[in-house]
C-alpha cells in the first residue's frame, strides 16, 4: 500500500459509523452549516468502498487498497433546493477542491441529471475541463445511469459533466467475466465532437451480477448495488494502482493512456462502450508477456512544432506478422462558448513504417494511415479535420515485420482559438503508449532494451498486490 498518491472522492459524505477508518486519511465537508443529503452518506461510502476495494465478493476476501483516500462532501442537503439540471452551488464545491490543486487522483460520481447536448457546453463541463487542462490531474467521472431513457431524442447519452475532454468518463459493464456487455442502465455515447468517444472506459458496475460495497456501520457488511457511480471509482482504483506500483515517473496522462491502451471492446460498438473495458487484472496493464514490448513517451509539445517518436525495434529484422498499437493522450484548454471547436489543441500524427521507402523528391519516408476515423462519425466529420482535435487517439495495425525499419510517429501540435489558427498558444502535456507484438520473437522486450540505451525500464516501486 502506497502513501504517495493524493486521492479524493468527491461525493455526498460519509455516515457517522463506517468501517473504512484505517484507510481514510481525511474527511471534509465543504459547507459545515449544511446537513447531509438523506441518502448521501450511503452513496458516498459505497463510492469510497469501490475505490478502496473494488467489488467485494460476498463470503470472500476483499482486495487490498492501493492507497489511502480523502472523502470530501461536495453534495449535501442544500442540493434539494437547487435546480437538479444545474446544481451550481454543488459545482462551486467541486471547483473549490480542484482549485486547491491538492489531489492528483479524483473521482466524481454526482452531477446534474441531464444528458449532454451537441450545441451547448454545460457550466459543469466548462468549469471542470478548464481546471483539468494542465494535465496534472487524473479524474474519473460516472457516465450516468440514464441508459434506458428515450434513445430517439438521445436522453440516454452520457450525462453532464461526463462530456469533459480532459477527464475519464466511465460506463458500467454488467459483469466481470469475458462475456461482459454494457449494463442496460449505463449511459451511451456519442459524446460531443470533439470528445466524440464517450464513455472513455468501461468497468464493472453491476448488472447480471451485483457490485457489492460496504454499508454504514462498524461491521464489514455488504450491500448489492448497480451504477456507474461505482464503476468510476473502480477505474480510479486501477489508475492509483498503476501509480502505487510503478511510482511517480508516470504522469496522470500516461496512466490514462495506459488504461485506454489496455481496454478491450469485446466486439461491442464504440457508441456503447467507448474504448472498451479495463482488465480486471491490473498486471495486464503494466506487464509485458512474451513477444511483447511496450514503450511510454511523455512530455510537452510546443505549438506549430514537430517531434519524431521512434518505434524501438531489435537490431535484427522482425519476422512474421507483427502488431503495432498506439495511444496518444493530451490535455487541452477549451473554448466553452464554441462547442464545435471546443478544444484548442489538436495533434496530427503521421506514421512512417519504413525509412528506406522514400518517394522521388521527398525528404521523409512514405507515410501510412494509422488512426482511422470512427465508424459512427457523421459524413461532415469524415470530410473535415474533426478527428485531429480529439484529446485521445487510439488504434492498431497488423503488418509483416519486414515492412518495419526505423519506424516513427511524427507528431505536429496545432493550436486554435475560437475555431481559427491561434497566434499564441501554450505548451501542452502529452503521453504516448506504443506496443509492439511479435509472436516469433519471445525475447522482444530484452532485445529492444539492449539495443536502445536511452530507454529506461519501468520497475515496480512496491510489492505487487496480493489478496487479503
Amino acid at each position: 500500500m502506497s502513501s504517495d498518491p493524493r486521492v479524493a472522492i468527491l461525493d455526498a459524505g460519509l455516515p457517522q459509523e463506517h468501517s473504512i477508518g484505517r484507510w481514510l486519511k481525511n474527511y471534509r465537508v465543504l459547507d459545515e452549516k449544511a446537513g447531509d443529503d438523506p441518502e448521501g452518506p450511503e452513496h458516498g461510502l459505497a463510492a469510497t468502498s469501490a475505490f478502496l476495494f473494488g467489488p467485494i465478493e460476498p463470503e470472500g476476501s476483499a482486495n487490498r487498497p492501493y492507497s489511502f483516500v480523502d472523502h470530501l462532501r461536495v453534495l449535501d442537503e442544500g442540493a434539494s433546493l437547487e435546480n437538479p439540471l444545474e446544481l451550481y452551488r454543488t459545482l462551486g464545491h467541486v471547483e473549490e477542491v480542484l482549485l486547491s490543486r491538492q489531489y492528483e487522483f479524483i473521482n466524481l460520481s454526482i452531477g446534474p441529471d441531464v444528458a449532454i447536448e451537441d450545441d451547448d457546453v454545460h457550466a459543469w463541463t466548462s468549469v471542470i475541463d478548464h481546471l483539468l487542462s494542465d494535465g496534472s490531474t487524473f479524474m474519473t467521472i460516472a457516465a450516468g445511469n440514464n441508459g434506458t431513457r428515450d434513445s430517439i431524442v438521445q436522453l440516454d447519452r452520457v450525462q453532464v459533466p461526463s462530456d469533459c475532454v480532459n477527464a475519464v468518463t466511465v460506463g458500467a459493464a454488467n459483469c466481470t467475466s469475458s462475456a461482459w456487455a454494457r449494463a442496460s442502465y449505463s449511459a451511451r455515447g456519442p459524446g460531443r465532437s470533439p470528445g466524440v468517444i464517450k464513455p472513455d472506459l468501461m468497468a464493472f458496475g453491476g448488472g447480471k451480477q451485483y457490485f457489492h460495497a460496504l454499508v454504514p456501520g462498524i461491521k464489514h457488511n455488504l450491500v448489492p448495488l448497480l451504477g456507474t457511480s461505482f464503476a468510476a471509482p473502480y477505474v480510479l482504483r486501477a489508475a492509483v494502482g498503476v501509480r502505487a506500483i510503478l511510482g511517480p515517473d508516470l504522469s496522470p496522462l500516461a496512466i490514462k493512456a495506459l488504461l485506454i491502451h489496455a481496454a478491450d471492446r469485446n466486439g461491442h460498438d464504440t457508441i456503447d462502450v467507448g474504448w472498451g473495458k479495463i482488465p480486471e487484472d491490473l498486471m495486464q496493464v503494466i506487464t509485458c508477456p512474451s513477444g511483447v514490448a511496450r514503450i511510454v513517451y511523455q512530455g510537452e509539445l510546443k505549438p506549430g512544432k514537430y517531434i519524431r517518436a521512434p518505434i524501438p525495434l531489435p537490431p535484427e529484422a522482425l519476422t512474421g506478422k507483427v502488431k503495432v498499437k498506439a495511444t496518444f493522450s493530451f490535455a487541452s484548454t477549451t473554448d466553452p462558448q464554441d462547442s464545435a471547436s471546443y478544444t484548442r489543441a489538436g495533434l496530427e500524427v503521421t506514421f512512417r513504417p519504413h525509412k528506406g521507402k522514400i518517394e522521388d523528391g521527398a525528404t521523409n519516408a512514405k507515410s501510412k494511415s494509422f488512426f482511422l476515423k470512427r465508424t459512427f462519425a457523421t459524413e461532415e466529420e469524415l470530410r473535415s479535420d474533426a478527428g485531429k482535435w480529439e484529446t485521445v487517439l487510439h488504434d492498431s495495425k497488423s503488418m509483416y515485420g519486414s515492412s518495419l525499419k526505423d519506424a516513427t510517429f511524427d507528431i505536429h501540435y496545432n493550436a486554435r482559438h475560437n475555431g481559427r489558427t491561434a497566434d499564441k498558444a501554450d505548451k501542452i502535456r502529452y503521453a504516448m503508449i506504443i506496443t509492439l507484438e511479435a509472436p516469433k520473437h519471445p525475447n522482444l522486450f530484452n532485445e529492444i532494451l539492449e539495443a536502445y540505451s536511452a530507454l529506461v525500464e519501468i520497475q515496480p516501486q512496491v510489492a505487487l498486490p496480493v489478496r487479503v
